[in-house]
């Protein structure tokens, strides 16, 4: 499609031009818009400020660069702001059952405001774990030309302490959740904790390790909707501005082109954003939230790919949560255009699929710049892990498959009695109570999407482990999912999940899990014929009594983990 075939104002012609339309402009007149300035296409520029977390601090700074580039390319910015929950703060509480919500949530809102105000094009900026893909999921619904913006990492932090458990360490959010196990186990003194606990975020960005957050940021990256380079700077960096307002010229010439977020992005160019996903051992959520961003992109994805590519995928970075390295670290070591060149070295990558610059994916990471000496990035002659950093595991507890994070986990196999938790905090308490032992298999189950409602995060729990000594020596079975910022022997998003009878609702204390990651396999070691007596016995939890509002209608809509727990009830179809 040529620049002079497509028309830019496609939407907003409607909603502004003719006598018909003088209350529009109008109104639009007494917040400061010229004549001149309602001719033009109008460019929503959506972001997450929010006064709450660090994560989207520096949204409103974005925008307003974003807006500068827009306009100097001839178009109008409209800005829009929508909400935010953070999975750090939320954590443990009855607080995180809204943050998978809100993921839908924002995807609803940013998607109201571009289809009842006509926008032409759209610029999304996104921050913390379930903002990312929201901004992704309502590109793809709208079919606008846009792209996506991650605001960027925090810095790591350091302690003040020069001795100690914590002493020394690029701290990340992660080292706050294993020092409240630390110390909740008489590992590391008050004065240690409250080091820990102040200096472990100096500022700025999201958490800065390959949790959600950087792990959804460099997947789009590769996905191709967001340019290439851009999501690796760190929030607090100057060129996080520069390249802000890069994105508004580049979606006026998206817009000229035509070029529509549909028209890029196929079930190839996800398959690369799997790839660096399993290549940076990132976070378990990537699998339900790319899951739900092909659903809204029309592409069909299902779990059984994420285990296909792991399978061929080595690990090349060496990244915290169970690596050395920070995301600001990656960042410096050349960040995903070495990843990807990498990749495309080794016949990883459909080099083909174009992105929201123009270039193909080939063309990007061609242009990849790597810092002599650089140790965050392995080459392919010495990778971390043979393999990608997730799994999907399938058997009689998990018939509909679930997900575990294989990334600097040695072990292959785990069989050990079962604990059973209705609740996080439970588990958590029985952890601080000494209640736990090697060998145990923590079951949390009404944890799920439609049971919790909201499929919380265990990362308080995981924490625990760790700081009690026990990440390596006891796994942790869920219908709910765990942070990016979670490590050990892990295993979430279980299908079906308890609130619908599945196999995880009727384990009994003491029953027999078996773990094999080597065959894929999660199993209760019972009969068919014990599972459906059991089955029979069992009667469905009453609902939660705060699954009101919003929390009840999503529990009513939402589909299963392998499905990618999204609300919108149709299904995908092929582009």
């Amino acid at each position: 499609m040529t620049e002079s075939s497509f028309d830019t104002r496609h939407k907003s012609r409607a909603l502004l031009e003719g006598p018909d339309r003088a209350v529009a402009r109008g109104m639009m007149k007494a917040v400061g818009f010229t004549d001149n300035d309602l001719k033009r296409p109008q460019v929503g520029v959506a972001h997450c400020w929010i006064g709450t977390m660090p994560c989207n601090w520096n949204h409103r700074e974005l925008a307003a660069k974003v807006m500068d580039g827009i306009r100097a390319a001839g178009g109008t910015p409209l800005e829009v702001n929508t909400v935010a929950i953070n999975d750090g703060i939320t954590t443990g509480t009855e607080g995180m059952k809204t943050s998978l919500v809100s993921r839908e949530v924002i995807a609803d809102s940013v998607e109201l405001v571009a289809r009842g105000h006509m926008f032409d094009a759209l610029v999304v900026i996104a921050g913390c774990d379930k903002t990312i893909p929201a901004m992704a999921m309502a590109l793809g619904r709208l079919n606008i030309p846009g792209l996506l913006l991650y605001s960027g990492s925090i810095k790591s932090g350091a302690c003040h302490g020069k001795t100690g458990m914590f002493a020394g360490r690029k701290l990340t959010i992660q080292d706050i959740y294993e020092a409240v196990g630390a110390f909740n186990a008489g590992r590391i003194s008050e004065l240690e904790f409250k080091d820990v606990e102040d200096h472990a975020c100096p500022g700025v960005g999201a958490c800065g390790g390959q949790f959600t957050a950087n792990t959804m940021a460099t997947a789009c990256e590769m996905l191709g909707i967001s340019p290439m380079g851009f999501n690796g700077i760190p929030a607090p960096d100057a060129p996080k501005a520069e390249v802000a307002q890069q994105c508004g010229q580049l979606v006026m010439d998206l817009l000229r082109q035509g070029s529509t977020p549909r028209s890029l992005i196929t079930r190839r160019s996800f398959q690369n954003a799997i790839t660096g996903v399993m290549a940076t051992g990132g976070s378990t959520n990537a699998v339900l939230h790319l899951l739900a961003m092909a659903r809204e992109f029309g592409v069909v994805l299902a779990i059984d790919d994420f285990d296909e590519i792991s399978r061929r995928t080595p690990v090349l970075a060496d990244l915290r949560p169970w690596g050395t390295y920070t995301a600001p670290e990656m960042y410096e070591a050349g960040g995903m255009p070495v990843v990807g060149k990498r990749l495309a070295q080794a016949g990883l990558l459909h080099g083909d699929e174009r992105t929201v610059t123009g270039r193909t994916i080939a063309d990007e990471i061609e242009r990849a710049s790597e810092p002599q000496g650089q140790l965050v990035i392995r080459p392919l002659s010495n990778p971390l892990k043979p393999e990608g950093g997730l799994a999907i595991l399938r058997g009689n507890l998990a018939p509909g498959g679930c997900v575990i994070k294989l990334s600097g986990q040695a072990k292959a196999l785990h069989r050990g009695p079962a604990r059973v938790f209705e609740r996080e905090e439970d588990a958590f308490q029985a952890i601080k109570d000494g209640q736990i032992q090697p060998n145990d298999v923590l079951v949390l189950r009404n944890e799920g999407p439609k049971g919790g409602p909201g499929m919380r995060e265990m990362q308080l729990v995981t924490g625990a482990l760790q700081g009690h000594g026990l990440g390596e020596t006891v796994a942790l079975v869920t219908d709910g999912r765990f942070s990016g910022a979670s490590r050990g022997f892990v295993i979430g998003h279980v299908v079906p999940e308890a609130a619908d009878g599945g196999p995880i609702a009727l384990v009994h204390e003491g029953d027999t899990l078996v773990i094999d990651v080597a065959a894929r396999r999660i199993d209760l070691e019972l009969s068919p014929d014990v599972l459906q007596s059991r089955l029979l016995a069992w009667r469905a939890p009453p609902p939660n009594p705060a699954s009101t509002g919003v929390l009840g209608k999503y529990a009513r809509l939402v589909s299963d983990a392998s499905q990618g727990a999204v609300t919108s009830g149709f299904p995908a179809t092929p582009s």
